[in-house]
């Protein structure tokens, strides 16, 4: 199984880095390498998440990692990744992706 990024997901990940790193470039890169290893991990079990509370949809799952949510869409050939949002901000009350 493959994990794949939406640009969506990119783009969160980059602001992530670019706001950390005003205060701490190392840390800001020790964020998102964690990020992205725990996303990676989900290849070989996607269903590890918990489905996402606010969609009622069940491929829609997410782990966290720090702070953030990586919300991801397990489907059977792979897992998308949709979203990392920060777990103090609300979700889009429409499904990302």
């Amino acid at each position: 199984m493959t994990v794949h990024w939406t640009a969506t997901a990119v783009g969160h990940l980059q602001a992530i880095r670019d706001y950390i790193a005003r205060n701490s470039p190392g840390y800001a890169q020790v964020v998102v390498d964690r990020i992205i290893r725990r996303a990676d991990a989900l290849a070989s079990s996607p269903l590890l998440g918990a489905e996402v509370p606010e969609y009622a949809d069940e491929s829609i799952r997410e782990v966290v990692e720090y702070s953030y949510r990586i919300i991801y869409r397990a489907t059977p050939d792979r897992v998308e990744v949709l979203a990392v949002i920060h777990g103090s901000r609300r979700l889009p009350r429409t499904s990302p992706g």
